[in-house]
C-alpha cells in the first residue's frame, strides 16, 4: 500500500507538524507514505516539492494576489481566509504517481484550487486540520453558514463588500460532486463536519493525530530546567503557540484575564510563566509574574526538555482541533489546563489528566490553574496524562486506524470497478 500526502509544507505550523508525524509514523509501521508539499524546507527522501527560486516566487507571489481579493471583503474574523483559486501543476504529478490512496491535508494558500481537488483521480482521503474544507473561504468560523450555506440573507452584520465566504462555498458545491472520506482529528471537527451543509452526508470517521511516544516522554524535571537555564523551586507554567499573542483563536488575552484573576491566590509567591513562539512584548506590561520567552522553538529535543521543565501547560485556545501542544504536553507527562473547546476535551480528561474550565470563563480558567499547580499528588496527574497519551494517540494506536480507513476506501474502489 502506497499512500501520497498533500500538504502545503513540511514544517512550520500546527498542520504541517501533524502530516510529518503522520507520515514518518505510517512508515515506521511499514505502509509505505510519501508526502508532495507546495513548499519545501527539508530535505528528506520521501517528501517532495520544487524548491527553484522561481516557483518559491510564484508561490508568494500567489499569495499576494489573493491576499488582494481577500481584502475586497471587510469583516471582523481576523482569521486566515483561502479562495483557492489557482489551478496548480500537482494534480498531474498526483495522477501520474504510483501511488494507490491519496491523503489530503491544508492544501490551501494555493496549494491545490477547488477545481483541482475534483480532477484527483485516485482514491481519496481528507484530513482536515481546521473547518475550511465545508466553509466558505474563511478556516475558522465565528457564525453559522458553513451550518445552513452561504446566502445573501445570512451574511453576518460585521462583513462588507465582495462577499468571498458565499464565492468560496458555491465553488466548492459546484466542483464536489463525489463525496470524499473524511477523516477528523477530533469529535469536535467531526460534529461540525455532520452538522454541515456541504458534508453533512460524506463519509466521515474520528481519528486523533499520532504522536511518537517513545521520543515524547517524561525526564527530570530538574534537569531539564538546568539545561533551559530556569528557576529550580518555582511554579512553571507554560503557554506555547506559533505566533503567540497574534492569533485570536489561541485566546492570549484570555489567559491575560484568568493570570489577573490570580493575584490574590498564595500559589502567585511562585508562579512563573515560560512562553514559546513570536510574541508583542509591550504586552509583557499587563503580566505581574516573572516571564521566561523561550522564542520560536524548531529544534524538538529542546521542546521535549520545555514540557518537562513546566508544572503544568495552559491552551486557553477559542478554537483549536487538535492542538500538537495538548499531545506533546500528556506524552511527556505533564497536565494541562483548558476551556471546554474544540478537540481539547479529546486530549483532557477533566481533574484526572488536568482541568478544563468552562467554556471562556477566565475565573474558572483561574481556578483550574490553581488547583493544578495546588495538587499535591502532581505525580499521578502527569502519570495518568501519559497513560492516556499511549493509550489514545501513541502509533501503534492511530496508525491501526489509519490503516483500517485507508483499507476500505481502497477495497470499495476495487468493488466499484468490478
Amino acid at each position: 500500500m502506497k499512500i501520497l500526502h498533500i500538504n502545503h509544507t513540511d514544517s512550520g505550523g500546527g498542520a504541517a507538524r501533524a502530516v510529518y508525524r503522520l507520515h514518518k509514523s505510517l512508515n515506521k509501521m511499514k505502509i509505505r507514505s510519501v508526502m508532495i508539499v507546495n513548499k519545501l524546507n527539508l530535505k528528506e527522501k520521501l517528501i517532495v516539492g520544487e524548491s527553484t527560486l522561481l516557483h518559491r516566487f510564484l508561490v508568494k507571489f500567489r499569495s499576494k494576489l489573493v491576499r488582494l481579493l481577500v481584502r475586497m471583503q471587510i469583516t471582523k474574523n481576523p482569521i486566515n481566509h483561502s479562495p483557492s483559486i489557482f489551478s496548480s501543476k500537482l494534480v498531474k504529478k498526483i495522477n501520474s504517481s504510483d501511488a494507490d490512496l491519496v491523503n489530503l491535508h491544508w492544501v490551501q494558500n494555493e496549494t491545490l484550487s477547488i477545481s483541482d481537488i475534483s480532477k484527483i483521480n485516485k482514491p481519496l482521503i481528507w484530513t482536515l486540520h481546521d473547518m475550511w474544507a465545508f466553509c466558505g473561504a474563511e478556516h475558522l468560523s465565528w457564525d453559522n453558514r458553513w451550518k445552513y450555506g452561504y446566502f445573501k440573507n445570512n451574511r453576518p452584520k460585521h462583513e462588507f463588500g465582495f462577499d468571498i465566504n458565499r464565492w468560496t462555498w458555491q465553488r466548492k458545491k459546484k466542483y464536489w460532486k463525489d463525496p470524499i472520506q473524511i477523516i477528523a482529528p477530533s469529535n469536535w471537527i467531526g460534529a461540525h463536519v455532520k452538522n454541515s451543509s456541504l458534508m453533512s452526508s460524506w463519509p466521515m470517521e474520528v481519528i486523533h493525530n499520532p504522536i511518537n511516544t517513545d521520543f515524547w516522554k517524561p525526564s527530570n524535571k530538574m534537569l531539564s530546567r538546568k539545561i533551559l537555564g530556569l528557576p529550580k523551586h518555582s511554579l512553571l507554567l507554560l503557554f506555547g503557540a506559533v505566533y503567540g499573542d497574534k492569533d485570536h483563536h489561541k485566546g492570549f488575552d484570555l489567559l491575560l484575564d484568568a493570570l489577573g484573576k490570580l493575584k490574590s491566590n498564595p500559589i502567585t509567591k511562585k508562579l512563573e510563566l515560560v512562553f514559546f513562539g513570536k510574541y508583542n512584548h509591550k504586552n509583557y506590561e499587563k503580566i505581574n509574574f516573572p516571564i521566561h520567552n523561550m522564542g520560536y522553538i524548531k529544534n524538538d529535543k529542546i521542546l521535549r526538555a520545555l514540557y518537562n521543565a513546566a508544572n503544568g501547560v495552559i491552551i486557553p485556545s477559542r478554537q483549536d482541533n487538535l492542538p500538537n501542544n495538548g499531545l506533546e504536553a500528556h506524552a511527556c507527562g505533564v497536565p494541562i489546563i483548558a476551556f471546554n473547546t474544540g478537540g481539547l476535551a479529546d486530549i483532557i480528561e477533566h481533574n484526572k489528566t488536568g482541568y478544563l474550565a468552562k467554556t471562556f470563563d477566565t475565573k474558572d480558567l483561574a481556578k483550574g490553574i490553581s488547583w493544578v499547580l495546588n495538587k499535591k499528588n502532581k505525580i499521578l496527574l502527569g502519570r495518568n496524562a501519559r497513560e492516556r497519551a499511549i493509550e489514545k494517540f501513541s502509533q501503534q494506536v492511530v496508525i491501526k486506524q489509519y490503516q483500517s480507513i485507508y483499507e476500505k476506501v481502497l477495497n470499495k474502489k476495487l468493488k466499484n470497478e468490478i
